[in-house]
Formats: structure tokens, sequence, C-alpha cells
């Protein structure tokens, strides 16, 4: 147990202070502060000492040196049992620091409000995070609080050990600190790697908030959890089970196809993480449907995101299939009545969810692999018509949708659309021409009529083989990557055959 008999107060989030202040007081506590925090004290009508007063030495730089100074860094990492610390505190006059309770500047909040670049510096805290790795450093005989949803844990603390601490409760916190301080600093490095498009610095710094702990990972006997960059994930369960390791993954599958649709328009089905069904028919409820005629055997036990808001015609079909979660753009109330009505089904309002230009991790034992998102943006620039026929306006839509489509199924994929839907998707394998047989085979099965189908595929034809296979199929159009040395006898084969062929000037493999 460590007596606490002096305490540093300087915090810029200064709400739930008074009732900790009443304990420190009640256990006879001094107390020092600097800046707005020792006004705000004083405003509670509680003693404190002001830094300056303290140290004998004024703030200087406008506030930017307030509490960097011998007096209180001595005090603070001073160990009470060292004979040598001990007689250097007391040669100098200066006194042990118990309790540090600091909170940073907000410069995570400034980077959300501005990109004013001399306001984002002003907001990086030094003294701060300096008399916290000093506290935390010294846990074994400083106690160190760093946010005020821990006062409540320091008041208990405090109450149950009349005015001491633990060396446990002492440790958790410098855990916690340390924490705190790398999380803090990490928000710094890559918001300097990001204003000089520094993707893969020297040191590469990975940051996040715990939104939750999960039952397990893919699999019951493994661990996991979620994080976040920000506070929080952008998307918001309304309804339904604990979401799992696995739904997750499919949310995050489903959003970053919805979100490469058109805007309030589309419906995509996951399993898997791979889409089994996607359709940008203009009329919501018909583009469910065919997203889900494309493969409902697999749809089953699946994911629904819905790219507009969900009302309860739509919400009526929804439920006459079993779904893990149904995602949406916000649904209106009847809608949520029906769906209600399962209450295991997940719901979840992706209203605010947005695609953002970061990097993708992957990682393996202690390395991982970083790479920009595959978010490019298709236009008609990106594309080159290289056989004889040319396609229509349709034509080219239905083949630009599945090829955006494809770059999301797993390689080697295979892409069969009609009418801006999807109707025969061929995913994973390690054979381009069996995930074309795939995609023919789930389109057999499941469709009686598909005009004007087209094929797309994530990589180049190495050989006509998978081509063939697909203009046997009834395919009238395919669209792929250059940039194989066979593409010429691609070409040759595409006029021969009288179809309409399109490169891309870019692959999309998703492995």
């Amino acid at each position: 147990m460590k007596k606490i008999k002096k305490a540093l107060i300087s915090v810029y989030d200064k709400k739930n202070l008074k009732d900790l202040l009443k304990v420190l007081s009640k256990h006879k506590i001094d107390l020092i502060s600097s800046g707005g925090t020792y006004k705000e004290i004083k405003k509670l009508k509680f003693k404190c000492l002001e830094v300056s007063e303290y140290t004998g030495s004024d703030e200087i730089l406008g506030g930017r040196v307030k509490t960097l100074h011998p007096k209180i860094h001595a005090g603070i990492l001073s160990k009470r049992n060292n004979k040598s610390h001990v007689k250097d505190l007391k040669k100098n006059n200066f006194k042990e620091i118990d309790l540090v309770i600091v909170n940073f500047y907000p410069f995570e909040k400034i980077l959300e409000q501005t990109n004013n670049h001399l306001k984002i510096i002003e907001n990086i805290d030094v003294g701060g995070p300096t008399m916290v790795r000093a506290a935390a450093k010294n846990y074994n005989d400083v106690t160190v609080i760093t946010s005020p949803d821990q006062y409540d844990k320091l008041i208990n603390e405090m109450e149950k050990n009349n005015g001491s601490t633990s060396i446990e409760f002492r440790t958790k916190m410098s855990l916690e600190a340390f924490s705190e301080t790398a999380y803090y600093d990490a928000l710094i490095s890559n918001y300097f790697n990001k204003i000089t498009k520094n993707n893969f610095p020297k040191k590469k710094i990975i940051y996040g908030n715990l939104v939750e702990k999960l039952r397990y990972g893919e699999n019951p006997h493994q661990q996991a959890a979620v994080y976040s960059k920000n506070q929080n994930l952008d998307i918001k369960q309304i309804h339904g089970k604990q979401l799992s390791y696995n739904n997750y993954n499919d949310i995050f599958s489903a959003l970053t196809i919805s979100k490469s649709l058109p805007k309030n328009l589309g419906t995509v089905i996951v399993k898997h993480s791979n889409p089994c069904g996607v359709s940008i028919n203009k009329n919501n409820l018909k583009s469910y449907k065919l997203a889900l005629a494309c493969d409902p055997v697999s749809a089953f036990g699946g994911i629904v995101s819905c790219n507009y808001k969900i009302n309860k015609t739509l919400a009526r079909e929804l439920s006459n299939i079993f779904l893990e979660v149904i995602i949406a753009n916000g649904f209106d109330p009847e809608s949520l009545k029906i769906l209600k009505k399962k209450k295991n089904l997940r719901l979840i309002d992706a209203t605010n969810f947005l695609m953002k230009d970061l990097l993708r991790f992957n990682s393996t034992n202690e390395s991982f692999l970083i790479q920009s998102e595959d978010l490019k943006k298709f236009n008609i620039n990106n594309f080159r018509i290289v056989s004889k026929k040319k396609p229509n306006k349709s034509q080219l839509k239905n083949l630009m949708f599945a090829f955006n489509v494809c770059r999301y199924v797993k390689s080697n994929a295979i892409v069969l659309a009609s009418q801006e839907t999807t109707v025969g998707i061929g995913s994973g394998q390690p054979s381009r021409l069996d995930s074309c047989q795939i995609a023919i085979d789930k389109m057999n099965k499941f469709q009686n009529n598909s005009d004007e189908l087209v094929a797309a595929s994530d990589a180049f034809f190495p050989f006509v083989d998978s081509m063939e296979k697909l203009i046997q199929s009834g395919v009238v159009a395919v669209i792929q990557p250059s940039g194989s040395i066979r593409d010429k006898d691609i070409i040759k084969f595409a006029n021969k055959t009288n179809t309409i062929l399109i490169f891309s000037k870019t692959r999309h493999f998703k492995h």
C-alpha cells in the first residue's frame, strides 16, 4: 500500500472533478495544478497550489512550458526506497508526488474538426504525456489516472484503503496509462505520415479502440475482438443477438460492395464474405428479389445489405428467409415491427458508414502485409474495347457493373450478369476455368432467362478455353484485364465468335 499525500492534477477534460476532489480533500491530500485546471478547482472551492507557485517558475512560451520542471518530475520519478533519490529530493527541497491525474489535449478530436495544420500542431500535448509516462514508470510508488472514466475506480480504491492504493491497482493504471500515451503518439505519427503521403514509413504503428470483445473468433477455440481507429464502427446494431467474428467479417464485405454501388441503390447478399447475389435494379423490392434469385441456396443463413432504407413491403419479403444479418441505410418504423419479430435477427443501420481510402492489413505470425484499398472508381477511360463488335450503351453498363462486383469476389473470380444483376458467380478456385464452370452451373440451376448475358473476370484469361466455355453458355460480351502474352489470341477468338471483348487497364485480384 502507498499512502497518497500529494497529487498533481492537470486535465483538459474537466468533467466529474467535484466528486473526486471531495475524496482527495477528505483524505487531506495536498493538490497542485496548473492553468485552467487550477481555476476549475478554485471555482469548485477546493484548496490548491498553482504549479508556477509550487515550482517558483512562471509559465512561459504562451503556456507551452508549465509542468516541465525538475521539481515536478523528480517528485514523480523518485523511488521512495532509494536512499540516493531521497537524498537528492532533500538536497533540492523537492517533495514526493504520489498521484498524477492527467488527460491530454484533444488531438484526435481536433483532427476530426479541422485541417488547419497550425491548430493541429498546437493541440499536441507535451507536458501531459511526459508526466503520465513518468508516473506510469514509477508505478511502484505513484498512482496515475488518465481518464475521467477511472475516477470512480480511484475513489473506491482510496475509500477502501483509507487514502492509499494497492500495487495491483497502480499496476493496472500504469498499463492503461502507457496504452494511452502510445495511442496518443500513434495518432500524431500517423497524422504526419498522412500529410506527407508516407504510407509505408520505416516504423509503422497500428492503433485502435476496443469496440467489443467477441464470444470467439472464426471458430469457438479462437479468441477475438473488434477494434476501430475511431470511437465506433459507424454502424449501429438496433436489434438481435450479439454479432460474431464471422458476422463482422461478412458485414464488412457486404458494406464494401454496397458502398461501391450507385448512391441509395442496390442489394448485396453475402455468404462467407463472398457475394452470392447483387442487383442495382432501381426498384428496391425487385433489386432484392433479383439478388436472391442469383443463388437462393447460398443466401440461406447469409447477410443482406440494402444500400437504401427498408420499408414494410421489403421487410415482409426479407422475413420469409432465414438470414443472420440485415444491413440498411435505415429502417422505417413499420419494417422494424416486422423484422423484430425474429428475436435473433441482427439489424444494422449503416446510414453513416462510408468507405475511406485507408490501408488494408493482413497479418500472420509476427508479420503483416499492408496495401491501399481497392476503391478505384470505374469510368469508360479505365477500359478499352478491343473486339470488332462494339457494345451498346446497355451492354457497356452491364459489363461495368459485372466487373465492379467481380473485384469483391475471391480469386479466381468470374461474374455473369444480365440487366445489372448477377446471375452466376464463380469464386475462390485455383483454376479460372473451374470458376467459369461454377458460375455457369449456378446460372443454369437458378435462372430461366438471361438476356444480353455478360461475363467479367478479375484477371486476364491465359488461354481461350475459359472464353470458349463462357461463349458456349450464352455470353455475348466479356470484360477482363489485359496483360497476358496471349491477349492477341483472346482478341482473335472474340472476333471469330462475334463476341464483344473489353480490356480493363487494371487487374482486381482479391485473395
